[in-house]
């Protein structure tokens, strides 16, 4: 299904000329600039079978520019992770690597948490 179908919402078919189609709402949040942000880093091992991972939450914006940070973060690292519920997850006790990451690309208002 296309981007333009999938938008209208209830309408299969209308004869009616003069019908306008409901659309879903834009829900395009607009990336804060990297000095606005408010970032925390910290680590993690709840639920994760003893495993540490270090998380970075507070991202305001895009789904695309949370998963172009956490693919930077990640490689920087050379570890794996993902993004999932607006945090990004990194694999292992990078937290402190991560911090000075962020600072260096502009995240001003990075903490540390924990």
């Amino acid at each position: 299904m296309s981007k333009k179908q999938q938008k209208f919402q209830n309408v299969v078919y209308s004869t009616n000329p003069n019908f306008n189609y409901q659309s879903e709402p834009d829900d395009d949040i607009e990336t804060l600039p990297n000095q606005q942000q408010r970032l925390y880093v910290s680590m993690d091992r709840k639920q994760r079978a003893g495993k540490e991972v270090t998380l970075v939450e507070g991202f305001v914006g895009n789904e695309e520019d949370l998963k172009d940070l956490g693919k930077l973060l990640k490689s920087k690292c050379g570890v794996g992770g993902s993004v999932k519920d607006n945090e990004i997850l990194v694999q292992g006790n990078f937290k402190q690597k991560i911090f000075e990451i962020l600072l260096k690309e502009g995240y001003t208002q990075t903490k540390q948490k924990g």
